[in-house]
Formats: C-alpha cells, structure tokens, sequence
C-alpha cells in the first residue's frame, strides 16, 4: 500500500515508510519551530536529511532577525547544507528537503537550482496566506516544473499542527513581513 500527501507530483508515490518518516519530520520541525518563534525567529523551519536519515543541516527563517529578506528556513538551510558539503551541486548527495510550510516562490527556486531530489512539507501556500498574511508569490506551476528536473514534492503532511502554529506566530503579534505596498 502506498501513502500520498494532498499534493504528490514527481517520479514515485510515497511508500508508508517514507510516509511515517516525512510524519514524524514534520511533526518535530512544527514542535521545534512553535518553540523558536518565541525566540524571535519567523514561523518557518528546514532541515535537510541524507538518504539514510542523517540530518545535515536545519535552520529556521532568520527575516526579521538578520533584517534581510533571503533569510527563509530554506534558503538558510540549503546555505548551511552547501557549506558543510563543501559543493554547489547537491545532487550527487541525493538528499531530502523537509519544511514546515509550502516553498514561496524564492525558495522554490532556490530548492529548484540546488540539486535538492525531494521535498516535504506540512502546510499548504495558501493556507499560510490565509491564517498570517505572509505573501507567498506567484508560483505558476511550480511543482510540475520541479517534476521536470527529477525534483519529487509530497506536501500536506500533517498541516493542522502547521496551521497551529502560523495561528500562533500571528496571536503573537509579529511581523508579517513582506515589501511595503504588497
């Protein structure tokens, strides 16, 4: 039997296995990440894992913090992943990309030209719209094209622990960042 998130696009459905395993990842990036708000970090966390389960890298959105807008959990993490592989290329290390809410659109190209080969996440884009606010760009079918470069996205892993934490960052009263006039 094989498992599927809400969205699967790519080479292959997820197997159970990999299903609990995503679950489980994403479940503890949303504990971890509901924690780290309340340090002033944004509501957004990465971490990418080998194909063996090893964690290589795991960062949190760093925007408000940092006062630089590159700063989503992605982009940090994949920074973070290249400079502990010492490689521009990550393909070769066939690694998986677990985040807690659907890629904007500057992370999805960052994630597209990374070499990344899977990604994961808990909450869906417009979901994230809807509960904070937060502008997720325009994504003109972002998935398809990432299927196109061998890039599998399962998504829509457990997304009401996500969206309980999005409610929580705004009950917060935090920033929701984003360029004047948008």
């Amino acid at each position: 039997m094989q498992v599927t998130g809400k969205y699967v696009y790519g080479l292959d459905q997820m197997t159970d296995a990999e299903y609990e395993k995503a679950r489980r990842i994403i479940l503890e990036l949303q504990h971890e990440n509901s924690k780290l708000i309340e340090e002033g970090y944004g509501p957004f966390l990465a971490a990418v894992y080998d194909k063996n389960g090893n964690l290589i890298a795991k960062m949190p959105n760093t925007v408000a913090k940092d006062k630089c807008c590159l700063c989503h959990a992605e982009v940090n993490t994949l920074r973070k992943t290249h400079e502990k592989l010492q490689a521009y290329d990550l393909a070769p290390f066939d690694l998986e990309l677990y985040v807690t809410a659907e890629p904007c659109i500057m992370c999805a190209g960052a994630i597209m030209w990374s070499g990344i080969k899977k990604v994961f996440f808990g909450v869906n884009s417009s979901d994230v719209e809807r509960i904070t606010g937060f502008d997720e760009g325009f994504k003109p079918d972002w998935m398809n094209e990432f299927a196109k470069r061998n890039i599998s996205v399962y998504g829509e892993i457990e997304p009401e622990a996500g969206r309980e934490v999005l409610r929580k960052y705004v009950a917060t009263g935090k920033e929701i960042y984003k360029p004047s006039g948008v």
